[in-house]
């Protein structure tokens, strides 16, 4: 935050200000607790707002012996039920000659959450919309309390189903594709009940009786049962790439003419939503590929979206085609901060056992590199970049995939174009993937040329030694490493 520029910001989901003229504002730490509980934020005593909602510096009278009474409170058992602030997350600054607090509240882990305050959990949680600071309701509480839970909430015995809420037929075409990715599987012989238990879709319950997991009933169930265990589910497609009609194509879970399971919609809604990608003409072999890196992006940005959705909360899991964009959206918001579930080898999904279950058919990435996987693959097809927003009271999460294309990057021309023109189209093409994205990495030009990952690799060392590209990392085998487009190129071929 520049704090030059204070007085062009306005309060928002991730700001605060209090003019704090009468020492420290009780209202402080309703903005700590609900920025700890939501994304973070940013708190500024010594700042109030203008009529045009901008703020305006008011300064502090003693802002040392203001800062000594926050921590005092803050370090209190008293008055916050965790300790998550650090010496360096609070601090003096001078604004136009005048002193104020900044307050940088982190987002705290889940495994701390709920934060609340004065040892009154029910009455005293808080969190943050763009409407300010909020009271929880109990159902917030309750679904922060079940992410702090050390296990999967998907993996629980579903207490109140039996067998029967299961549609054997969603489970025999689950099998079939079992079967084929997973040949000579020990499994592929067990009976339905045996592989369902196998695979983490029930379990025996304390009285010895098999019962469905949550994940089982998600999975297999039908809509009618579901909806028992879970009264909050619900599931839409819609298409609505026309202005003449509301929509073009819509299913919802509840119509009654199909099973109404995440499994099925996985592969209803991926076979809707492909429609809109452009496929190139391209060949292995004498065979023709349909298959994109923005066709892997899709199946993986449906099977985060059903495996990090928080069932208990209202809305459900909508699908949306429009003409410029494919939007995924579900309830609940990112376990992690997103920039950390971004990174390679980062995996904190809400519902494990249902992203196991799509990992051992191949349509999910248990590695923790699916979010990445989205990006990249979608970028590397040509389409502008992917994005997530969150949004809370109550919690959810948006990917939008645009279907517009990423503008075209031209290779340079003003530095020895001859030798530009020698470039192979793979070479010329990694360059133009860091003209639209900043950056290539193996991954990215395997997507992008079809090269497998030695040869791409190999590629890319070869124009970092040519000087058209610049290597970025700490090792060869550090998973961040990446290139980027070299400004001083001096070409020695």
């Amino acid at each position: 935050m520049d704090l030059s520029k204070l007085d062009s910001y306005k309060e928002s989901n991730r700001l605060e200000a209090k003019a704090a003229q009468g020492g420290i504002p009780k209202s402080i730490w309703e903005s700590v607790c609900a920025f700890a509980n939501t994304s973070g934020g940013i708190i500024v005593l010594g700042a109030k707002e203008r009529k045009d909602k901008t703020l305006e510096v008011a300064g502090l009278d003693d802002a040392h012996k203001m800062l000594d009474d926050f921590w005092n409170a803050a370090l209190s058992k008293d008055k916050l039920s965790a300790r998550f602030l650090q010496e360096e997350d609070a601090r003096i600054e001078v604004v136009d000659g005048k002193e104020v607090i900044v307050i940088e509240v982190p987002r705290v882990s889940r495994v701390m959450r709920p934060v609340f305050l004065n040892k009154d959990i029910l009455g005293e949680t808080w969190r943050r919309t763009h409407t300010g600071d909020h009271r929880c309701t109990r159902e917030e509480i309750q679904s922060m309390l079940r992410d702090a839970g050390t296990t999967s909430d998907d993996s629980r015995i579903a207490e109140d189903a039996d067998m029967d809420y299961i549609d054997y037929e969603t489970v025999r075409k689950y099998r079939k594709r079992f079967e084929f990715r997973n040949e000579g599987h020990i499994w592929n012989d067990a009976s339905d009940e045996d592989f369902l238990t196998f695979l983490g879709a029930a379990g025996k319950d304390k009285d010895g009786i098999l019962r469905p997991t949550y994940a089982g009933v998600l999975m297999f169930g039908k809509d009618c049962w579901i909806t028992r265990v879970l009264p909050n589910y619900f599931l839409d497609y819609r298409q609505e790439t026309s202005s003449d009609t509301r929509w073009e194509d819509r299913f919802v879970s509840f119509s009654g003419d199909w099973s109404g399971n995440v499994y099925d919609f996985y592969i209803r809604v991926y076979n809707k939503l492909k429609a809109s990608l452009k496929v190139p003409f391209k060949l292995e072999g004498i065979e023709r590929v349909d298959d994109t890196p923005a066709h892997e992006a899709l199946r993986e940005a449906i099977v985060n979206c059903v495996t990090n959705a928080n069932y208990h909360e209202s809305r459900g899991i909508v699908c949306l085609w429009k003409d410029d964009a494919l939007t995924i959206a579900n309830p609940g918001e990112f376990r992690i901060p997103l920039k950390k579930a971004m990174l390679p080898g980062e995996s904190n999904p809400r519902n494990a056992t249902m992203l196991k279950m799509f990992a051992m058919i191949d349509a999910g990435e248990r590695a923790g590199s699916g979010i990445s996987k989205i990006f990249h693959g979608w970028k590397a097809a040509g389409y502008a970049e992917p994005s997530y927003e969150e949004e809370y009271g109550p919690d959810r999460t948006i990917l939008t995939l645009p279907l517009q294309k990423a503008p075209e990057y031209n290779l340079p021309t003003n530095k020895e174009p001859d030798k530009i023109e020698r470039l192979t189209e793979n070479e010329k093409e990694a360059i133009r993937i860091v003209g639209r994205t900043g950056r290539v990495t193996t991954r990215a030009l395997v997507d992008a040329t079809g090269l497998s990952r030695k040869a791409a690799s190999a590629l890319l060392k070869r124009l970092s030694n040519r000087d058209y590209l610049q290597w970025h990392g700490s090792s060869n085998n550090d998973p961040e490493q990446y290139y980027s487009i070299k400004d001083d190129q001096h070409h020695s071929d």
